[in-house]
């Protein structure tokens, strides 16, 4: 009887000790109809999760970056919070990839991010519609606006920030930029300054991926100008919430939820891309004189 008991447990610890070891195979090596390029996809279920994750206090490329650019290219697989990732360094490979948008790749968005805009609207979106916002973006922010109404709008406001900056006894240069950015954008994008400013804060927001109360108070602005513009609409304002409202009968996806989400995702661009880069030129500048006096 005991002999019986050993071989049954016996089977049992081999039968899971083999479903284990298939199973970290199947994670180490995934299926791919392709060839997947180099890498690790690093512990079952966690992957190199926590390795991406360790801070650095280097402005350069990410450690975790630079290890495997190092060691297995500008073009590499690993797993991130439990997905299958590859991440390329390659700008050609980049280029080929975003011009196959809606050919040989769709649109991903992350699960943290659709929860940042909206879950339900992030489903709306499609090829069609990203052509069309990025149009729309392009007539209000690209070359020709740029050259001849943007830059004149910016000089006068960068002009008048330095001189209340030059007030205060010391400048936090990201926060006070991004300051700065939430009152330009709101104009540019609403043709209004709120009463509060959240640049502050939208600078931030995406530390954490999510400070809801702060979310909540920039899509009670952004809804609260969309119902204003339509109960107004049509006005001669000519920015870009006005463009959208016009386009809300004719455009699939543009719903009044979608459009407040979608300016509120034009905010977190402008100031997490903007304020951070202003901030770095302003350091190298700094850390070497001799640009700063040949730029002067």
């Amino acid at each position: 009887m005991e002999q019986w008991w050993w071989y049954f447990w016996f089977s049992i610890i081999s039968l899971f000790g083999a479903s284990l070891g298939n199973w970290i195979h199947r994670w180490r090596n995934p299926k791919c109809n392709g060839k997947l390029p180099p890498g690790s996809m690093g512990l079952p279920l966690i992957g190199e999760t926590l390795s991406f994750f360790v801070t650095s206090n280097s402005i350069d490329i990410h450690p975790f970056v630079a290890q495997r650019m190092k060691r297995y290219g500008s073009l590499f697989k690993t797993s991130l919070a439990g997905r299958p990732v590859v991440v390329s360094l390659d700008p050609d490979f980049n280029h080929f990839v975003l011009q196959q948008e809606d050919k040989l790749v769709e649109l991903y968005y992350m699960d943290s991010l659709a929860k940042l805009v909206h879950q339900d609207d992030m489903k709306n979106i499609g090829g069609d519609f990203h052509k069309y916002f990025r149009r729309v973006i392009l007539s209000h922010f690209g070359h020709e606006p740029l050259k001849h109404q943007l830059l004149s709008q910016f000089e006068d406001v960068i002009n008048h920030e330095l001189q209340d900056w030059s007030k205060l006894p010391q400048v936090d240069l990201k926060h006070q930029t991004a300051s700065m950015l939430f009152n330009t954008a709101s104009k540019i994008l609403m043709s209004c300054v709120p009463e509060e400013n959240l640049g502050h804060d939208l600078s931030d927001i995406l530390q954490g991926l999510m400070t809801f109360p702060k979310k909540e108070k920039a899509l009670k602005l952004t809804s609260g100008a969309l119902e204003e513009r339509m109960n107004l609409y049509p006005t001669d304002k000519g920015d870009l919430l006005e463009k959208m409202v016009g386009d809300m009968g004719n455009e699939a996806g543009l719903t009044k939820q979608f459009v407040s989400h979608a300016l509120f995702g034009l905010f977190i661009a402008t100031i997490e891309t903007i304020a951070p880069t202003i901030t770095l030129a302003a350091k190298y500048l700094l850390d070497n004189p001799s640009a700063l006096q040949h730029l002067t």
